[in-house]
């Protein structure tokens, strides 16, 4: 029995080394690209592109779990032509902090956007955001209604679906067993499957070559992010139950783009129950298309934020001959 335990002992310490060097190369490659703003409990990373001065209102994105910006930005990129993009790495994601791994719901997330919002001199915005970001727009739009000027959700989560978040994201969540197993197992398992799993989320689409490494998703396979995730996971179910009966009050115009054939995010649990919900909702459902619409319909995505921004070009200009600040 003393055998088994020392063996047991030492493998865990080997598997700890391992992710720390693990971490070390990870942060070592995918170093952060924009600036950090400090909000209450959180840093926020933070990536501007395009014209700061571009007539209408920014367009900020957001992206979706087990994610990080860079997700978002051959998006940002299209958009970014013509228009003041703003990117952020969610609370606990890429290369931004949250003091707690319990601020993990939609309501505090929002506020910590829209605090960073104000330390970019931003009034209203455009939101676009994919899957579990979905909520978090959602949410944004109903505690910060001043500061959304629209709204553009791909493949959003906006309702309970039935089951859990996945008994591992259960397990990594719990209290220290979770973080054992991340700071032991998480990382070089991880990094064998990663590729598999980004696969099954694109499909029936096939992943575009080089995303993993051009989305630097194995970031998320550092500890504090892969916990911050999990607890992201298992808190979204009851944070949507609440705020949902809400979505009716949500008076900016929402444009949703969903496909049909989405196994991560059902568009028959979330988007049309949302279309069905919000005053000012436009559905478009694309067949034959799974979870990343952004990636499957990049064109038709950039032209509904176009259309979104360009519609309120007006109450932006008649904004600013009140407002003194970058819309």
């Amino acid at each position: 029995m003393l055998t088994v335990t020392i063996a047991l002992a030492a493998a865990g310490l080997v598997l700890a080394l391992a992710t720390q060097i693990g971490v070390i190369l990870i942060q070592g490659a995918f170093s952060p690209r924009g600036r950090m703003i400090d909000v209450s409990g959180a840093r926020l990373h933070v990536v501007e592109l395009g014209p700061r001065d571009a007539a209408g209102p920014p367009v900020v994105m957001l992206h979706g779990a087990s994610s990080n910006l860079r997700a978002m930005q051959p998006l940002g990129d299209r958009i970014a032509k013509t228009r003041r993009v703003i990117l952020i790495d969610r609370p606990g994601h890429g290369w931004s902090m949250r003091e707690r791994v319990a601020d993990s719901t939609p309501a505090i997330q929002g506020r910590m956007i829209a605090e960073a919002l104000t330390g970019l001199g931003i009034i209203r915005a455009v939101v676009v955001a994919h899957s579990w970001a979905g909520a978090l727009a959602l949410r944004i739009a109903l505690d910060h209604p001043d500061r959304v000027a629209g709204l553009v959700l791909l493949a959003p989560v906006a309702y309970p679906w039935r089951g859990g978040a996945g008994r591992y994201n259960d397990v990594i969540s719990t209290p220290l067993i979770g973080p054992l197993l991340a700071h032991t197992i998480t990382l070089p398992l991880g990094y064998l499957v990663t590729t598999s799993g980004v696969r099954g989320v694109f499909a029936p689409q096939p992943m575009p070559a080089d995303f993993v490494r051009d989305s630097e998703t194995l970031l998320l396979l550092r500890p504090r992010e892969f916990i911050a995730n999990a607890r992201d996971l298992v808190t979204l179910k009851a944070a949507v139950v609440e705020q949902a009966p809400r979505y009716a009050e949500i008076k900016a115009p929402l444009s949703i783009i969903s496909g049909d054939v989405d196994k991560t995010v059902s568009t028959g649990i979330h988007s049309r129950p949302l279309a069905a919900s919000a005053p000012n909702a436009k559905l478009i459902v694309l067949p034959g298309v799974g979870h990343m619409a952004q990636y499957a319909a990049p064109d038709l995505v950039a032209s509904e934020i176009e259309a979104m921004a360009d519609r309120l070009v007006q109450p932006a200009a008649t904004a600013d001959k009140t407002v003194p600040a970058n819309l």
